[in-house]
This record gives structure tokens, C-alpha cells and sequence, in this order.
């Protein structure tokens, strides 16, 4: 009997070193990404996981650790929130202009959910917030696992924005390879919309899903974020770019350089890959 104790013990050793085995730990490979910011002036980290090698490639691991305020890539979760929680259930559903002068032009209208997160409408997703309310949106958070957001109901509708929220570009391409894999505990028809609002740009070469984040947490600090993912014919590869103005910067660049950087480093990698 004791014998057959042992063979059994053994039996589970062996299972679990293999399980071990099977779930190695990525690569963590320093490339030159800092030569494409530097050309454009700004600072920061580019991240990048290559889902074929299990590898991520940085120019700096150490940023890339570091939290900070999501700004609106958090329109990501909070649209799984929205559907999950019933407050949209497709893409047609309208958000209602309130006749209100906005913070941009294309906000002054009504639009459906999917303008909604195209036009990365910050008063729409804050009605969805609000309506959601802190109890449900720490549920919904708590069980998707998108980590780091603190939030109560005086921040409700913008603790993505300001405030001592904070995820890192190794937490945010994380978050965005367990919505890939459908691992996350949601609805087939959450991941079904997500993946139709999520699509930003479609090419010979690949399909893009993301979202941009912008954010003035204080007077001084501009940050910038691209988060998403490319779908290759072979391979795909998750993207977290968090990006700040350098010397010599134009503000008014801001906006598309965060994506912009990001593929030029993506262009990079898979040229380099071929």
C-alpha cells in the first residue's frame, strides 16, 4: 500500500513539474524602441508580446512596470462593463446628446455605442459609469480582473481620468490577452461586440483592435497611451505604449503619435521576425 502511495506522489510530482513547464515565464527582450521615441521627443516605453515566441520586447522594462492612470483605454473595460451589466446590449444603442457645448466637436451629437467608443466619447462612457455605480463596477472590475482602479461615488464617473488610479503596460497586455483568449467571465456576445467596437484599422498585412488614452492628471504632466492588439495570418502581438512629451515636443502632435509610435515599433519587430 505504501508503495502504491508513493507511485502516486510521484505521479503528481511529475504532472506538476510539467504544468510547470508548460506555462514558462516570456522572454523579457531589450530592443531599440528608444530610437523611435527619441526621433519623436518623447519618453516612455513601448510594449510588445509576441504570442508565437512568448516574448515581450521593450526599450525599458522598468517603465513598463510602472502604474498609471488609464485615461480612456479604460473604455475598453468599461465597455465589457456596459454589456454585462445591461446597460447596452449592441452596438446600436443611442447615447443621447444633452445640447451641451463638449469638450470636442464630434461629442455634440447623438451617437451609437460603437461611435461612441470610436469617437472615444469621455461623457457617454461617464453616463455609463454613473449608471453602473460603484458597487456593480467593482464587481465587474473584481471579476474580469482589471486591476488598480480606485474609485468611490464622488469619482465615479471619472476615476479613469483623474485620481490615484493606476495599471501598468505589463498589466494593460495582460488584461487585453485574456479578452483575446476569451478568458475572461463574460457573456460569448460581450466578446463578440467588443471585438466588432475594438477594430481601428484593417490592412493586407493585419487587423488592429485598441484603444488610445490621453490624461492631464496634474497641470504639468501630459500621458499617452496606446493599448490593443494586431492579428497576424501567423501570429498576434499585444501593444501598450505609455508615452510623456519631451523636450522640444508640440502638444499637438499628442494625439497621433501614440498609435503612430506604436505600429512603427510593431513594423519594426515583425520586419525583423520575417
Amino acid at each position: 500500500m505504501n508503495k502504491l502511495i508513493y507511485f502516486f506522489i510521484f505521479l503528481t510530482h511529475l504532472a506538476s513539474c510539467q504544468s510547470k513547464k508548460n506555462k514558462q515565464e516570456p522572454n523579457r527582450i531589450i530592443i531599440d524602441f528608444q530610437t523611435i521615441l527619441d526621433s519623436s521627443k518623447v519618453k516612455g516605453s513601448i510594449l510588445i508580446f509576441d504570442l508565437s515566441k512568448n516574448a515581450y520586447y521593450s526599450n525599458d522594462f522598468d517603465w513598463a512596470n510602472k502604474g498609471f492612470i488609464p485615461a480612456s483605454t479604460f473604455k475598453i473595460a468599461n465597455s465589457i462593463n456596459a454589456l454585462e451589466n445591461g446597460i447596452v446590449t449592441d452596438t446600436s444603442n443611442i447615447f443621447l446628446w444633452d445640447s451641451q457645448p463638449k469638450y470636442l466637436k464630434t461629442w455634440e451629437q447623438d451617437m451609437n455605442f460603437y461611435q461612441a467608443y470610436q469617437r472615444s466619447c469621455v461623457p457617454c462612457y461617464q453616463e455609463i459609469a454613473r449608471k453602473t455605480g460603484v458597487t456593480k463596477m467593482r464587481k465587474t472590475l473584481e471579476n474580469i480582473g482589471y486591476p488598480g482602479m480606485v474609485f468611490d461615488s464622488t469619482s465615479i464617473d471619472n476615476f479613469w481620468l483623474e485620481g490615484g488610479s493606476r495599471i501598468s503596460q505589463f498589466e494593460q497586455i495582460d488584461f487585453l490577452k485574456r479578452l483575446f483568449n476569451k478568458q475572461l467571465s463574460i457573456t460569448e456576445n460581450t466578446f463578440d461586440i467588443m471585438k466588432q467596437i475594438m477594430l481601428l484599422n484593417e490592412t493586407p498585412q493585419y487587423k488592429l483592435y485598441g484603444k488610445t488614452g490621453w490624461a492631464q492628471p496634474n497641470d504639468s504632466t501630459n500621458i499617452g497611451w496606446f493599448v490593443g492588439y494586431a492579428v497576424l495570418k501567423d501570429n498576434v502581438y499585444f501593444l501598450a505604449t505609455n508615452i510623456q512629451p519631451g523636450k522640444g515636443f508640440g502638444i499637438g502632435d499628442f494625439g497621433r503619435i501614440r498609435m503612430q509610435l506604436s505600429l512603427l515599433a510593431l513594423d519594426g519587430l515583425y520586419s525583423n521576425h520575417k
